[in-house]
This record gives C-alpha cells, sequence and structure tokens, in this order.
C-alpha cells in the first residue's frame, strides 16, 4: 500500500482489514488467515485538522511519575511509521492473534 496523500486513519483501517484476512471469502475471526501487508511512503500520510498538536500518545514506566507523553507531531518526526503502526494496531481486535498480524506488518519509510 502506498500511504503518499492518505488519511492515517483510512489507511490504518485498510491495513487492519487485510491483516485480519476480512477480504477473504473463507473468513473466521477465531482464524488468522491475513496477508502480509506492506506500507510504503509512511513520512507522506496526511494528517487532518489539528491533531499533529492534539494527539498524544501516553506511556507509563511503572514507577511513581513516570508517566510520559509524546505529541504526534513528535511521533512523525523521530519516526513517521511508528504513527501508522500505532494506528494499526489500535484498530485490531484486542485479543491473541494481535501479536502475529503485527508481525505480518511492515511500515516502510522509503
Amino acid at each position: 500500500m502506498d500511504a503518499a496523500g492518505h488519511s492515517i486513519g483510512r489507511l490504518a483501517s485498510e491495513a487492519a482489514k487485510l491483516l485480519m484476512g476480512k477480504h477473504k471469502p473463507q473468513y473466521e475471526p477465531q482464524k488468522d488467515m491475513g496477508d502480509i501487508v506492506e506500507i510504503r511512503n509512511a513520512a507522506q500520510v496526511r494528517i487532518l485538522g489539528n491533531k499533529l498538536e492534539q494527539k498524544t500518545y501516553y506511556h507509563y514506566s511503572g514507577y511513581p511519575g513516570g508517566m510520559k507523553e509524546r505529541t504526534l507531531k513528535e511521533v512523525m518526526a523521530k519516526d513517521p511509521s511508528d504513527a501508522i503502526r500505532r494506528a494499526v494496531k489500535n484498530m485490531l481486535p484486542k485479543n491473541r492473534l494481535q501479536n502475529g498480524r503485527m508481525k505480518r506488518l511492515k511500515v516502510h519509510n522509503d
């Protein structure tokens, strides 16, 4: 898939459908029968509205005072493929098949 000019959310939802295998007629929710998804041009993805300044990602280290937060602008500046990876992961079902599906997602910043 080519990310150039596509909205990050619409791209992520399409990638999640392909990873789950929902486009196949023999789809079963309890089986992992999706395809390998490769996304190129991660830096050229379109981000609409005020998401760059307002969307924040949180990470908790487990220690007191260990709550870290980064905006989408900081994530895109450091590694644009990470923002797409996070969006796809949040659109997949939260079950034991999620890790295997995420391993089949390849995001490149060409």
